[in-house]
């Protein structure tokens, strides 16, 4: 079974989600009762959440 999981499992605590994958605590949760078609939607959506997410740790850390 495909997994985006990356082995750095550290949850943003304000979004929710996984920094080393971008899934959130539920999908995480849910990935193996997920169909594959689930599965690689949210496959599909993860770069933009780690692009998202890097964004706002990097306007936070430039204050």
């Amino acid at each position: 079974m495909e997994t985006p999981c990356i082995r750095i499992c550290q949850v943003n605590a304000e979004r929710r989600i996984c920094e080393g994958c971008g899934r959130t605590l539920a999908e995480i949760g849910g990935w193996l009762s997920m169909s594959a078609a689930e599965r690689r939607r949210v496959m599909v959506e993860l770069p933009a959440r780690l692009a998202n997410l890097s964004g706002a740790a990097s306007l936070s850390g430039a204050a």
